[in-house]
């Protein structure tokens, strides 16, 4: 399906975000934000996750598709990013731009709710099933708060389909990002969801472009195929300077199941390559660059589930037989996809590459309490990543 956009209507769209009613008076950063959303409309400035995830609820509203969130702070983002309702300083009115791009445009509901997850993750699951030409979606303040709506998830949520022939497009953001933060806030528990995959129930993805979420977010609402879409989204990422894209990245191409290596390396001179999913993919480009190492690539599986198999061994083609692929991820070895992976694509990869993993030690917690232990950690993996 196409999810691109015109270039002339991202721009457009861009500027109604930053644009206020006036002698509406917000606070002095929330002034900084939307100065920041017309550097972006004017090709100043690349695009932030913000942006681009802005980006895809407004030009879906326009298209005549009904656009909702909830969850806990959502319209603010839990890590202050999103700005979707902004207040007035001084009276505390508030303004929903996204409500106010066009006069023909499908409503756009975003709400706070409580942390009653079970309870609101039920309600958007109903909600998803009469509106099903809408994009519906429920947010984790950080994905381990899915726990507590664990019941909807395995009662319905994966299985209604084929218990019932209920068809759902129910899009959930899941916080996910190994930072240091301590084992509460570090893992939406990935592994979880794959193990609930069959038969193409659900969708797994790990987006690390706010293009390629802009056209994954489009792609949910834009094809007619109607599954439950499970979303790991950055932390760390919603500000990385390196995690950007263009106002082109968004008015042409598409969600992309797999990205290959976007530097220059040539295949012929690769020695290894690193198989990875999410923000890792940042800090393995950062040590690949430090360490000066031209003889390895380093690939980002975006879709986890329904595995892309052609895409992956296509993306792999070009690199010699016998040559190492390494799965490298943030989330012990008992966590993350490894295991997922190594059932489905055994030792070998397409009966021509070795395929190995490196992860964390197994573990009973997803993460250490002390930063500093997380940041020996994280060190480690990153060596092991290149020298195992």
């Amino acid at each position: 399906v196409d999810t691109g956009v015109a270039r002339d209507a991202i721009v457009r769209l861009l500027e109604r975000r930053g644009a206020l009613p006036e002698g509406f008076r917000p606070h002095a950063k929330i002034q900084k934000f939307l100065e920041g959303r017309l550097q972006m409309a004017a090709g100043a400035t690349p695009l932030d996750w913000s942006a681009g995830e802005a980006l895809a609820l407004a030009t879906l509203a326009v298209q005549g598709l009904r656009v909702r969130l909830s969850g806990q702070d959502s319209p603010r983002g839990t890590f202050s990013h999103r700005h979707a309702v902004i207040h007035d300083a001084a009276t505390d009115e508030t303004w929903c731009s996204l409500e106010h791009l066009a006069p023909d445009q499908a409503p756009v509901e975003i709400y706070n709710s409580p942390l009653s997850e079970s309870g609101v993750l039920g309600f958007e699951y109903g909600y998803s099933l009469d509106c099903p030409d809408g994009l519906v979606m429920w947010e984790a303040q950080f994905g381990d708060f899915a726990n507590g709506a664990q019941v909807v998830i395995d009662q319905f949520i994966v299985s209604a389909e084929d218990k019932w022939n209920r068809l759902s497009g129910l899009t959930m953001l899941l916080p996910h990002g190994f930072e240091g933060q301590g084992p509460e806030h570090s893992s939406a528990r990935l592994e979880r969801f794959l193990s609930l995959c069959a038969k193409d129930n659900i969708q797994v993805v790990q987006p690390t472009t706010p293009a390629q979420f802009f056209h994954l977010l489009r792609r949910q609402v834009l094809r007619v195929w109607r599954k439950p879409l499970v979303v790991m989204t950055p932390k760390s990422l919603l500000r990385h300077p390196g995690c950007i894209s263009t106002l082109e990245d968004l008015a042409t191409g598409r969600f992309e199941r797999v990205l290959a290596d976007a530097t220059a390396v040539d295949p012929r001179d690769v020695r290894r390559v690193l198989l990875c999913t999410g923000k890792v993919a940042y800090e393995l480009e950062k040590r690949r660059q430090e360490l000066g190492r031209r003889d390895v690539a380093i690939i980002r599986v975006e879709q986890l589930y329904p595995l892309p198999r052609t895409q992956l061994e296509q993306t792999l083609a070009g690199y010699a037989a016998g040559t190492p692929v390494i799965w490298v991820q943030d989330e012990p070895e008992n966590m993350g996809a490894w295991r997922f992976l190594r059932i489905h694509l055994g030792d070998k990869l397409f009966d021509r590459l070795p395929f190995s993993g490196v992860c964390r030690q197994s573990a009973a917690r997803p993460a250490p309490g002390s930063k500093k232990s997380h940041a020996l950690e994280q060190n480690e993996l990153l060596t092991a990543a290149f020298n195992s």
